[in-house]
């Protein structure tokens, strides 16, 4: 059986000129650290592997960005992918995830993080939440 388009995969590019869609090998991590934040675990403490422990500094902005922005993070749906993107900065990519609210859907909200390559495959940093 063919694959659709839509099915296809999407590989990490390192172009420094254009955005690209998040490669699908990042989606799972992603959605891991998304449902770690929805359970309240800024900090990562349950572990993500690949992903770097987030400081307790990142971690209390998160958790106050999230608070006062004063909807409910829910896990992220795979409309995401559709919208989040990520961009070659010359030796990582930097990613942005739109995050989804229960009231709402696609909220303003973002995640930013750092990605990088590794000898075992990537390696992801958290650098935020925010409204860009």
């Amino acid at each position: 059986m063919r694959k659709r388009k839509t099915d296809a995969e999407v590989v990490a590019v390192k172009d420094e000129d254009d955005q690209r869609p998040i490669p699908t090998a990042w989606r799972p991590i992603f959605c891991e650290i998304v449902k770690s934040f929805v359970h309240g675990d800024y900090r990562l403490t349950g572990g993500v592997p690949g992903v770097a422990r987030v400081s307790k500094g990142v971690a209390k902005q998160i958790e106050e960005y999230i608070h006062d922005y004063g909807e409910t993070l829910i896990e992220l749906p795979d409309k995401t992918w559709k919208s989040s993107v990520c961009i070659w900065a010359g030796n990582r990519w930097d990613a942005l995830i739109d995050l989804w609210t229960e009231e709402e859907g696609r909220s303003d909200l973002v995640l930013m993080a750092q990605v990088s390559e590794s000898k075992t495959g990537f390696a992801f940093k958290i650098d935020m939440v925010c409204v860009p």
